[in-house]
């Protein structure tokens, strides 16, 4: 059983974000943001959805957390994405000074580590690798499919 506030339990409710951007035929990552054990913000994938290349599950979620506490930084906020940001959404988390990132799946290629952990705001914790197989999953099988849908239209 999963601990009620764990990393687990809230790295799972991102997992079901990027389910839903798996179902809606979008590269399947999710985010959730917490603040005092509570999900302040959800979000996923939107970039087909919107035609907005910025539309990415973590840059939708911190807007929406900052919304929500009608501010715009997010200390004490932890976001859970199941993919490490990229770098883009890596400096919206450093610009939002947020308090602590958890991510799934690396993303070697495209992934703000490459870059070095430096990029985040430098009081901004960080921890990785939670569910990072089923997370990764998700993704391989998004791109399998897309993949097999290209070859057959050829």
């Amino acid at each position: 059983m999963v601990e009620l506030f764990s990393d687990e339990y809230f790295m799972k409710q991102a997992f079901k974000e990027a389910v839903k951007a798996y179902e809606a035929d979008e590269v399947p990552v999710g985010a959730v943001i917490v603040s005092q054990n509570r999900i302040i913000a959800r979000a996923h994938n939107q970039t087909e959805t919107l035609n907005d290349t910025t539309a990415h599950a973590e840059m939708i979620a911190i807007t929406s957390a900052a919304s929500y506490l009608g501010a715009k930084y997010l200390k004490d906020c932890t976001l859970y994405v199941t993919l490490e940001p990229c770098v883009m959404c890596c400096g919206a988390s450093y610009w939002s000074q947020i308090d602590r990132i958890v991510y799934g799946a690396e993303d070697p290629t495209r992934g703000f580590m490459r870059y070095g952990k430096e990029m985040l705001h430098p009081k901004t914790k960080l921890e990785f690798g939670i569910m990072a197989n089923e997370c990764a999953g998700l993704l391989q099988e998004f791109f399998q499919k897309k993949r097999k849908q290209k070859a057959s239209l050829k």
